[in-house]
């Protein structure tokens, strides 16, 4: 006998998680499939920055939807606290962003001209005043910028969070079984086809990364592909730093606890992960031109993740032309972020028939038009 769901949901990542808790609330028989294990894949490969702002290359469709995703984690991870018992490790502080000569410093002012006829909220901080929110920061300074809205997470606790309670909401869990491809009869997802057994199931949610594009049977081209991101853990004081600190792509994101994120890299490596020589050595070569005292820090962990990126730099949420089979995934960067949001927006448009929200610009029938 295969196995049966109202709603089977391929991959345990952050996606598939928020969506498996939003649709078991609702009352539905979820199953999760999953080839490795919950958030084992670039969900466990982020640094946790909640960061729509800092991420943003201008006003559109992809900022509207972080920039309501960012006003939801505070409630979410109380929720989660109190459901769970894990803590998501959701720290306040802002975001920093360096810039150490004055081409840098252009770069920055014409990052944020937009944002200010925005109304967003950032502050310049002159040179000199770095030192003073973060004493650890290299000497030399030319200026930074303050996202004060931006903050993080601990995105490895988050992801357990949101499996916990998806798990005690009633959702169903299945691992070390691939998903090999797309059941349907005629126009109608009828289930997902896995490694030696099968899910039947009425409606299907692919939520598996940078693999959505290898599966069999998919109605429509879905074009997503690995983008490998290497990263390192450093120990440190806790005091060193309060905040993350970007300096271009390279960032340092604290726990609070000792432990300093380092990252990261963007390399188009297909599926090949793995971290290399050259990779961790930008990585530890830009941390400790941040923060000077961290070229001393010992190297606690090294790894990488495949983050799913798509042609527009834009997620794919929303309906594919197969009827009951709806697409999750290419949130590249943003997946942390991304995640909750876009679990609750696939609920709604799944119990009610409508999302909340305009999703036109992700919808994933876009790359055949």
């Amino acid at each position: 006998m295969p196995l049966s769901a109202d709603v089977v949901v391929a991959g345990a990542g952050i996606v598939g998680c928020s969506i498996a808790r939003e649709l078991a609330a609702a009352g539905l028989r979820v199953l999760v499939v999953e080839r490795d294990a919950v958030g084992a894949g670039s969900s466990r490969a982020a640094a946790g920055l909640l960061a729509p702002q800092i991420e943003a290359t201008g006003p559109g469709p992809l900022l509207e939807l972080g920039l309501a995703a960012r006003q939801q984690f505070p409630a979410l991870v109380e929720e989660l606290r109190a459901e769970t018992g894990i803590d998501p490790g959701y720290r306040r502080g802002g975001t920093l962003a360096l810039a150490f000569d004055d081409m840098e410093a252009q770069r920055l002012d014409a990052a944020v001209g937009w944002q200010h006829a925005a109304g967003l909220p950032y502050e310049r901080v002159a040179g000199a005043a770095v030192g003073s929110l973060e004493p650890a920061v290299a000497p030399g300074v030319r200026s930074g910028i303050l996202f004060p809205a931006d903050h993080q997470v601990d995105n490895v606790a988050l992801v357990r969070a949101l499996a916990a309670s998806a798990a005690r909401r009633g959702a169903r869990f299945s691992f070390g079984r691939p998903v090999i491809g797309i059941e349907s009869s005629g126009r109608d997802f009828t289930g997902l086809r896995l490694e030696g057994d099968r899910v039947a199931a009425g409606i299907g949610v692919l939520a598996a990364g940078c693999w959505t594009s290898k599966l069999e049977g998919l109605p429509d081209p879905i074009p997503v592909r690995p983008v490998r991101g290497q990263m390192a853990q450093l120990e440190a004081d806790p005091r060193l730093i309060g905040r993350a600190i970007l300096d271009g792509p390279h960032y340092l994101v604290p726990r609070g606890d000792g432990r300093i994120l380092a990252g990261s890299t963007l390399e188009d490596a297909g599926y090949t992960g793995g971290v290399t020589a050259g990779g961790l050595g930008a990585i530890l070569a830009a941390a400790s031109r941040i923060v000077p005292a961290l070229a001393a820090a010992p190297i606690r962990e090294t790894w990488s993740g495949l983050r799913p990126g798509t042609p527009d730099d834009l997620p794919i949420i929303g309906a594919s032309s197969l009827r009951g089979l709806f697409h999750a995934t290419g949130h590249y960067r943003n997946g942390i972020l991304l995640g909750p949001i876009t679990g609750s927006l696939l609920r709604e448009w799944i119990v009610t028939g409508a999302p909340s929200r305009p999703l036109a610009a992700f919808d994933p029938t876009r790359f055949v038009r």
